[in-house]
């Protein structure tokens, strides 16, 4: 049953990301300085980040999980709240530090922290439904 939650949360965080992108895409590629083609689709587009993504995600909601039941959060609401921690206080300030060092806009890191922050929350959520 965990790895099964781990794999739902995975595809719940990985849904939420899609949708974010989706209604947050043309600021993101102004940020990023991603070049696009006629259509405002970025120049050679790949599947690799979409792979690299949901790995990513599967290893961050087994991480939580790791966590959640070392910590004996279970209800919806604990699931929530520590996802939107987790999401706030550990991995958005790593993504401020490397884009302020790679001199990236600003509005680059609240775009992808608020997904990191909602996207916690999202796996969190679904991970203590389980």
């Amino acid at each position: 049953m965990g790895f099964l939650s781990v794999i739902v949360a995975a595809i719940a965080g990985f849904a939420f990301g899609a949708a974010w992108y989706m209604a947050l895409a043309k600021p993101w590629v102004a940020a990023v300085g991603i070049k696009t083609d006629e259509n405002g689709r970025p120049e050679g587009d790949s599947p690799l980040p979409y792979v690299m993504a949901f790995i990513a995600m599967i290893l961050v909601a087994g991480m939580m999980r790791h966590v959640f039941a070392l910590s004996g959060i279970d209800g919806v609401g604990k699931g929530l709240v520590s996802g939107l921690g987790i999401g706030l206080f550990f991995i958005s300030p790593w993504i401020m530090i490397n884009n302020a060092y790679g001199m990236r806009p600003f509005k680059l890191t609240l775009i992808d922290s608020g997904y990191a922050v909602f996207g916690c929350a999202v796996i969190g959520a679904v991970l203590a439904l389980f």
